[in-house]
Formats: C-alpha cells, structure tokens, sequence
C-alpha cells in the first residue's frame, strides 16, 4: 500500500498541497527565467574560448541558438510526460529531474566557454523540460468534483507564481552579470533550483499522488479516445506554437532593440536585458485584474470560451508586434525612442499571454483524459517548442554570408506581425468548430484519512 494518498480530497477548499506546488514554481522559475535573461547577453559580450579570449558570437548568431534552446526546453516534456504518466509518475519524477536541472545550472557557473554552455543548456533542457509537464498536471490532479471550481484561480495563482520568480530574476540576474561576471550570475540560479527542489520535496505528504498509468496509459494513448484528443488538441497548439515565435522574443529580437533606445527612467539607466522584468510584474497585476473584473464584466453580454479567450490574444499579440515594428522604424531612420514605448508594447503582449497562454494551460489538463494529463501537457509545451524552432530557423536563414540580413531592421518585426495576423484570422475559424469533454480526478472521501 502507497504511504501517500492516491486521489483528491471530497472537499471544496483548496488542497492542501497547493502552496508548495506554487512556492516551487516561483523557485524554479527564478531558476529558469534568470539563466535566460542573459544567454544573449552572455552569448554575444561573454563567451571565452578555453584560453579565456573572447569568442563570442554574432546578434543573428546568438538569436538563432537561443531560441534553438528555448525549443529543446519545450521538446523534452514528452520525455518526462512518458516517464511520469507510464512508469515513475508525477512527483518522482520531478524530484529526480530537478537534480539533472540543478546540474546544468551550476555547469554553466563554472564554464563560460562554449563547452560549458552546451553542457548546461543540455542539462537544463532535459530537467526544466522534463518537470513541465508534470508540475502543472500535478497540480491539477489535486482537485476532485467538489473543488474543481477553484481550478482557474489555482492554475492562476499557479501563473502568478510563476511571475513572481520571474520578475526578480530578471532584475537580479542581468545585475549580477554586469557587475560580477557571468559565474556569480548563473550560480544565483542554480541555488534556486536546489531551493525549489527543497521545497516541493516537504510537501510531499499533503499531495495527492496519482498513480503511474503504466500499460493503460498506453493502451489509452494509442487507442481511439486518445488519439482523438491528441488530434484535436494537436491542431489547436499549432496555431498556439505561432504566439510563442513572437511571444518568446522578449528574450532575443526585443532585448536587441532596447539597446538602442533611449533607457534612462526616473534618474536611472535600465539595463537592455532588465526589460523582460515588465512581462512578469504585469502579469501579477493582469492575471487577478483579468480573472476577478475583465471576464465577470465581459460574461455580462457575451460567453467567455476558452478558444474565444484565445483568439482574442492572438489578435492583441498582432497589436503588440505592430507597435514594435514601428519602433524599429523609427531606430532604423536614426532616432532614439524612449525605453517606455517598448513597455507599452509590453502591456499588450502580456495582455495576450494571460488570455492565451494561462487559458490553454488550463484547458490543456481539462480536456486530457485522467490517465494521460502530463502526456496531454507535454504536447501543449511543444506548442512553444514548435514556435521557437520556427523563430531559429528564420533567423538562421536569413543571414547573409557577407554578415548581412535578408529582413534588416523593421522588416524582420514587420514579417512576424504579418504571420501572426493571419494565424489569429485562421484560428477563428477551428475555434469555431472545436468540440470538447472535461476530465476532473477520481476523489478520495473524507471519512477514509
């Protein structure tokens, strides 16, 4: 007999496991989110050869691997999901990839070379990737039919998270390597992801842990129930996959613009890479603002959907993008336009994220039947996977031999604006036709702890 509990609690509070799941997500992902606000930085101003010399790399160079890793972190979840849902399941899983996380964390501290950055990249792509699936699914298996009502706010709170870490990394982060060199700054990260590690393991006796599906997971998978989810959500991260290419240049192309702004704000300088930190603290603003007022007022005169939450953000994802476009118009003419308009581009495309990346999140676990949810989830992440190879691939295509660019200055922002209105127009269309069924957990009765 297991020494945990194996199903949701019949209750209709929030488990109790809740705030350890959420106390490790914003530990990880300071982990996460502080490594990558510097890879281009590093990439293109700190990369060393072995001797110590410099060998850094191009802008184009730098973008193209960049989001190279970005996909490789979002390719692995099926790796972890297949782990999880077949033979460990979800918490052992995450406790003994997490190790493999903090490895390549601490690889990267003490190797800045391009040997120590494909170690580390490598080691962090296979952890970081692995528990994504898991972490989230797991989640929402602690909720049963008689608190599943608290589902939303929890895989809000679960994305407030995620924001809070976020937020501070991606201040801290750029600091320690501007003032203390590239070691100091990937260390930083790596003792949060012991720490979140720590702490997701103290938690393990308020969990409900669900059990490895093993053979009927598979038979599940592969059978006819199955696959027909997997199709039909398949198609919908397809179009997903084209707001994660935009979405995810928070970390390359718009990092690179803001270089040539104008960054001084209320007496001090801002740091290029320091920006990305508008994405999370608007998302702490934005997510209860959008949970407790924007939908309640809408659902007054029309129905909110989750598809229609979703293409609605991929049009405010257009807007966002446009603005950027424009930006780099006004660079490209010789102008130095000032770091806010950038933050204003900012506020749209988190508004986008909150309607499309959270709503997805959710409606990922719930349409995925109850043995497959972290498999389900794993194929939600290669939405962004598939995003950022598409954004690799442009970049490393148009280089020029002669160091050059096929789309130079705002023609590059313009051609994803342009992809992007026309994914958000076909979108309406799949939305429109798009049928459904809800899968909860099985619950444990009260009576039987």
């Amino acid at each position: 007999m297991s020494k945990y509990r194996t199903a949701p609690l019949a209750s209709s509070r929030m488990p109790p496991g809740i705030p350890y799941i959420v106390a490790n997500e914003a530990a990880e992902r300071f982990s996460y989110y502080g490594m990558r606000a510097i890879l281009v930085v590093f990439m293109t101003q700190y990369l060393t050869d072995s001797m110590g010399h410099p060998d850094t790399m191009g802008t184009e160079e730098a973008k193209g691997w960049f989001h190279l890793f970005v996909s490789a972190v979002y390719l692995t979840p099926i790796l972890g999901a297949l782990i999880s849902d077949g033979w460990l399941g979800k918490y052992r899983t995450i406790l003994l990839l997490s190790l493999v996380y903090c490895l390549g964390h601490f690889a990267l501290a003490l190797d800045s070379t391009r040997t120590g950055l494909l170690m580390g990249q490598s080691l962090i792509a296979l952890g970081a990737g692995g528990i994504k699936p898991c972490v989230s699914s797991h989640l929402g298996d602690q909720f049963g039919a008689s608190n599943r009502h608290l589902l939303t706010h929890a895989f809000g709170w679960f994305y407030f998270a995620i924001n809070l870490g976020a937020f501070g990394a991606m201040l801290v982060t750029p600091y320690l390597l501007h003032h203390h060199g590239p070691s100091m700054a990937f260390a930083l990260p790596g003792m949060l992801m012991a720490l979140a590690t720590f702490v997701f393991w103290t938690g393990r006796h308020r969990y409900a842990h669900i059990p490895p599906g093993g053979r009927r997971f598979i038979r599940q998978a592969l059978g006819r129930e199955g696959l027909a989810v997997l199709g039909k959500l398949a198609l919908i991260y397809l179009f997903v996959a084209m707001f994660w290419a935009l979405f995810d240049q928070t970390g390359s192309s718009w990092v690179l613009q803001a270089q040539h702004m104008e960054r001084r704000w209320l007496g001090h300088e801002i740091l290029p890479s320091q920006i990305q930190a508008a994405n999370p603290l608007l998302i702490m603003i934005l997510v209860p603002l959008f949970s407790y007022v924007v939908y309640p007022k809408l659902e007054r005169f029309v129905r909110v959907t989750p598809l229609g939450k979703m293409a609605a953000g991929m049009f405010i994802t257009v807007l966002a993008f446009a603005l950027s476009s424009w930006l780099q118009m006004r660079i490209d003419a010789g102008g130095t336009p000032h770091i806010t308009w950038q933050l204003a581009a900012y506020l749209l495309l988190t508004c986008a994220e909150v309607m499309v990346s959270i709503t997805c999140l959710e409606f990922s676990y719930t349409q995925a039947p109850n043995t497959m949810k972290s498999f389900i989830m794993a194929f939600f992440m290669m939405s962004v996977a598939a995003g950022n190879l598409f954004t690799s691939a442009v970049n490393f295509f148009i280089q020029n031999p002669d160091g050059s660019s096929k789309l130079e200055g705002a023609a590059y922002f313009w051609f994803f604006t342009a992809v992007m209105l026309l994914t958000a127009f076909l979108f309406l269309l799949v939305a429109r036709y798009y049928k459904g069924k809800t899968h909860i957990q099985v619950e444990m009765p009260l009576e039987r702890l």
